[in-house]
């Protein structure tokens, strides 16, 4: 998978929108940091120049198990370690299985947003 085919996956999401939040920092990494939203709450950011990983958010239990079974899983980079992992491309995580994580994220932040956010993005 490269960038372009992970960024397509994640803006055919429902109501996915993106956008780079940190091109002001002075991180050069950080500045190529592209997020995928829905409504207000980001579920998946993604560095877009060097595309090494992704991050996302995760329901605890899974995370260990997924740390567990890959290589490729890590605790999440900058984030809560309980609630976020690294997904690394090009190792032994297959990309149909970052594409189910990632749509797990989605459904874990949308299942969070209020009934009132969800009726207005759905």
């Amino acid at each position: 998978m490269n960038v372009e085919e992970f960024r397509e996956y994640c803006l055919s999401l429902k109501s996915v929108h993106e956008k780079m939040p940190f091109s002001n920092v002075s991180d050069k990494y950080s500045q190529d940091v592209l997020c995928f939203y829905i409504a207000n709450k980001w579920f998946c950011f993604v560095n877009i120049e060097i595309f090494d990983f992704c991050c996302v958010k995760c329901n605890p239990s899974e995370s260990v198990e997924l740390q567990a079974r890959y290589a490729g899983i890590t605790p999440g980079w900058h984030m809560n370690k309980k609630y976020w992992i690294s997904i690394y491309f090009n190792q032994d995580v297959p990309d149909n299985k970052i594409k189910e994580i990632v749509s797990n994220s989605y459904n874990t932040v949308l299942e969070s947003l209020t009934k009132k956010e969800r009726m207005n993005i759905l």
